[in-house]
């Protein structure tokens, strides 16, 4: 059973699907929904979210779709830091996706509730920040990085690896200081996998469950979508509530996704079948 999750200020049950509303500050977007650092619209797309029934909010301020270039932290640190202080009152705990242990120092000291990190705090000196705050932390599942993940994929055992390599990084946290209620873990969907490897990751995502902790998933608007319904990325809303729901019934607790409203409606539904 999974225990509740532990999120900086914030005590978040985890046994009810949680939706993390995506709010991005990039530049490079796969999914066309950047904000290219447009300060105001990212503070009131993150309010938006909050009303539709966002748990979390997930800011972000680099692109990490396949072929991304990064940018410098400090372009990042002047994107975050005025939304989270905007943000930080909206009533839900602030969730950062990055990888630069420099930028995680600075949201944390400004207030950031979780650090959500696609290199699962491998970066040097990202593990003992994230374990010396109270801050929550996702630790994802990704072969290669960012700039040549999707060149040419490979696995012996997708399911078998990927289960492998999570369980290792909760055992690494755990030894830093992370208490396990502070952690949950992301199979890292569309990370340096086929279409293939995402099928059989979500086919199989109860074998990912680390018990106790929350398993996230982000399927939203990714080119699995698309691959499988033609659709363009904006235009995904269907698969991915389709997906999420996929998700959730095979075990997952946080979703992270763009279009909320939807999700929670369809989710909504689903809870109350569970619950007759």
């Amino acid at each position: 059973m999974t225990q509740n999750f532990l999120c900086g200020r914030f005590v978040l049950d985890a046994g009810r699907p949680l939706i993390m509303g995506i709010v991005n500050l990039s530049d490079d977007s796969f999914s066309g929904d950047g904000q290219h650092g447009n300060i105001d619209a990212a503070i009131a797309l993150g309010r938006r979210l909050i009303e539709e029934g966002a748990h979390i909010l997930d800011l972000g301020a680099e692109s990490s779709r396949p072929g991304a270039t990064p940018v410098p932290a400090q372009q990042e640190i002047d994107r975050l830091l005025p939304v989270i202080e905007a943000l930080r009152d909206c009533g839900a705990p602030l969730s950062i996706d990055t990888v630069k242990p420099e930028v995680m120092r600075v949201v944390l000291a400004a207030g950031a509730d979780m650090i959500n990190d696609i290199n699962a705090l491998r970066a040097p000196g990202a593990m003992e920040l994230v374990a010396e705050s109270r801050a929550g932390v996702c630790l994802m599942h990704m072969q290669g990085d960012p700039g040549t993940m999707q060149d040419d994929p490979h696995y012996s055992n997708v399911v078998v690896e990927v289960a492998e390599f999570l369980a290792e990084r909760v055992a690494a946290a755990e030894a830093a200081g992370i208490a396990l209620n502070r952690i949950a873990v992301d199979p890292g969907f569309g990370f340096g996998k086929t279409l293939e490897h995402n099928i059989e990751l979500l086919r199989r995502l109860g074998e990912l469950v680390v018990p106790g902790l929350p398993l996230l998933v982000g399927l939203s608007r990714k080119s699995m979508l698309g691959l499988l319904t033609g659709r363009n990325a904006s235009e995904r809303i269907y698969g991915g509530v389709a997906a999420h729901v996929l998700a959730v019934l095979r075990g997952a607790r946080i979703v992270r996704v763009h279009d909320v409203a939807a999700t929670r409606d369809a989710l909504a539904v689903l809870q109350a079948v569970e619950d007759y």
